[in-house]
């Protein structure tokens, strides 16, 4: 189990979160080509996780429903049951139905996009979604 004491034991002695784990997991997942297995996953992941981390986050993925896996050999290979762009959408969706103001929530949301967002979110609900990859900014740019 999990709580306060391993968030703390996390700062202390430098280990990621199992959110941040998965995270990263499936990081690596979408940026791979095709189903990889968990030793593959391993060396996509930075610093030195012990296989049997990957493993267990790769199962603990694959219960909830994020991965989907093939058998390869006498193990499984892994892949994201949805892309990046949908998972994150849905992660948006989860945490707007969860506030209490809706309204206030979008208005604070919007407010704060990059003015590149901005204009990409009217052309979006404009229905103008023509936008070439080439002019979309990185994750974490505006």
């Amino acid at each position: 189990m999990t709580g306060r004491g391993d968030e703390e034991a996390h700062e202390a002695s430098g280990r990621r979160a199992r959110g941040e784990l998965e995270s990263d997991v499936l990081a690596a997942l979408w940026s791979a080509d095709g189903p990889q297995t968990a030793r593959r996953v391993q060396e996509r992941l930075p610093g030195d996780l012990a296989y049997t981390t990957v493993l267990t986050i790769l199962s603990r993925l694959h219960d909830k429903g994020m991965l989907v896996r093939h058998r390869e050999g006498r193990g499984y290979a892994y892949e994201p049951a949805r892309d990046e762009a949908s998972h994150t959408a849905q992660r948006m969706h989860s945490l707007l139905e969860g506030g209490s103001d809706r309204q206030a929530v979008l208005a604070r949301f919007v407010s704060e996009l990059s003015e590149h967002d901005e204009h990409l979110l009217q052309r979006l609900l404009s229905g103008h979604s023509d936008t070439p990859p080439e002019n979309k900014s990185p994750r974490g740019k505006g």
